[in-house]
């Protein structure tokens, strides 16, 4: 199958691996998927302390089947993006703990206090929402497929998240004001969740074409930004003054981008933030652990002592 061709037929849950498709084809989808895999991990990674940190047994409880559900998540897209026969799920696993595997923006920057767990569980999470529900119909079938499960369990996450943050915001004064100064700081990282200006996106156009994507990151940010100031603001959280908001006449809002720290953002994107840095390194430490966990099962060489009985004769 050409370009042109897929071009053509791009539409909802059009191509599988039983299709010949084109290099290029190939080569973006596992671009894209192995990114949203790496972004779920890191993710995972990010609240993994939360589970301790949490105030009561409920919440560990809570936290500790959300961190589950996102390395499951990251699990089901590295499978989708292995089906395209470009990168093995072990090549990208490696990647991601040698630095050269891409992720989300805000799983750079790390997370200190519980009245930080909102801005992801509810914010963040809320804007993958936004995005995971139109990959539901993108072009690639086993990755959307992999967002029928992912979108089910996301839902959850962000009522979670939720929960968190009325409770923080009818709290005491302290907790009130600790959650709001939160907001502040994490407010602009949420906004860039959703990528570059499309005027300084490189690959959007071509996702586009073949179906991979279903709208431009500008508007995913509009969509994430209409639904969730009235949110914030319901809990009583105020809007931060910069980046700078402005609402327009039918309601709607629109940021100015020029606000936002688009160099950060791109140094980010070269997993060249030092923050950044000190998530892939426990990543690293993490998967060199376990490494001798892999190389046992894989080579199959079970101590004598460990092995099953037999079966009596």
């Amino acid at each position: 199958m050409d370009l042109d061709t897929v071009k053509e037929r791009a539409g909802p849950r059009e191509f599988d691996p039983a299709d010949d498709l084109p290099e290029e084809y190939r080569k973006a989808a596992t671009r894209m998927i192995e990114f949203h895999a790496n972004s779920e991990i890191m993710g995972a990674y990010l609240e993994r302390p939360f589970i301790r940190q949490a105030p009561s047994i409920d919440r560990k409880l809570a936290f500790s089947a959300k961190v589950q559900d996102e390395i499951g998540h990251g699990q089901l897209l590295y499978r989708a993006a292995e089906s395209l026969g470009v990168k093995t799920r072990e090549e990208m696993l490696d990647d991601l703990a040698n630095g050269d595997g891409k992720f989300l923006n805000c799983f750079h920057y790390p997370m200190e206090d519980w009245v930080e767990t909102p801005m992801i569980a509810f914010f963040v999470d809320g804007a993958a929402m936004r995005r995971q529900a139109t990959l539901r119909r993108t072009s690639w079938e086993p990755y959307a497929h992999a967002m029928d499960k992912v979108c089910f369990e996301e839902g959850f996450h962000v009522k979670h998240g939720e929960d968190i943050l009325r409770t923080l915001m009818t709290g005491s004064r302290k907790e009130q004001k600790l959650t709001q100064e939160a907001f502040e700081k994490w407010w602009p990282r949420i906004i860039q969740f959703f990528g570059p200006t499309d005027d300084r996106s490189t690959h959007h156009d071509f996702a586009s074409a073949v179906g991979l994507k279903q709208q431009s990151n500008d508007e995913l940010r509009q969509a994430f930004l209409d639904q969730y100031i009235p949110k914030a603001r319901k809990y009583g959280l105020e809007i931060p003054d910069e980046p700078r908001i402005r609402e327009r006449d039918d309601g709607t809002y629109e940021v100015v981008e020029d606000d936002l720290d688009w160099d950060e953002f791109f140094t980010i994107a070269k997993n060249e933030y030092e923050p950044g840095v000190g998530q892939i390194d426990g990543r690293k430490k993490a998967q060199e652990a376990v490494e001798w966990v892999r190389d046992t099962l894989e080579s199959n060489d079970m101590p004598a002592g460990n092995q099953p009985p037999q079966a009596a004769d």
